[in-house]
């Protein structure tokens, strides 16, 4: 449902960006790249079925224009959180990793990559004009854009919640 007026993501403590990403190289060669490709769906689905991993939320899938590449950007409350989510927790992600490397690896017919970003408290900010729950206000909550929030300079001064920003003054 679109949130009417101007909206901005609250969330007082630090987060992590987390892009992950695939790309096909070549169609012909789907037994190598369909299983890749559908990887990611069980691991969303148990992901936002289990908030206590530390997962915030995701967007996406997201289709480059020729259907070659696919990404999803997700919200994680820490590197710590995700890193274990990686590596143990529940084996969905080290079972893809696993078979990622003994199918598709070596064929080259598909790419995967990743990257990831930590965000400090204060550092981040957000706005979406009509729009239903999105990104990161769709992963923590959305507020309304009010008094200092309506600059980015506001919204990264820390005044949504116990920021460290918010007391430190101007800057340089």
């Amino acid at each position: 449902m679109v949130q009417i007026g101007r909206f901005t993501a609250k969330h007082d403590g630090p987060l992590v960006v987390f892009l992950i990403g695939m790309r096909v190289n070549n169609w012909l060669r789907w037994r190598e790249w369909l299983p890749v490709a559908s990887a990611m769906g069980p691991m969303l689905s148990y992901l936002h079925q289990h908030p206590e991993t530390g997962f915030l939320g995701a967007n996406g899938p997201f289709f480059s224009p020729n259907f070659r590449e696919i990404v999803t950007v997700q919200y994680w409350r820490s590197a710590e959180d995700l890193e274990r989510f990686a590596r143990q927790d529940p084996h969905l992600h080290p079972e893809a990793w696993r078979r990622f490397f003994r199918q598709s690896f070596k064929g080259g017919a598909v790419g995967i990559w990743h990257e990831t970003y930590r965000a400090e408290a204060g550092a981040f900010e957000s706005v979406y004009d009509n729009m239903p729950p999105y990104g990161l206000a769709r992963a923590t909550k959305a507020v309304p854009v009010r008094g200092k929030l309506e600059s980015m300079r506001g919204r990264l001064s820390g005044s949504l919640g116990d920021s460290p920003r918010e007391s430190a003054g101007p800057g340089p």
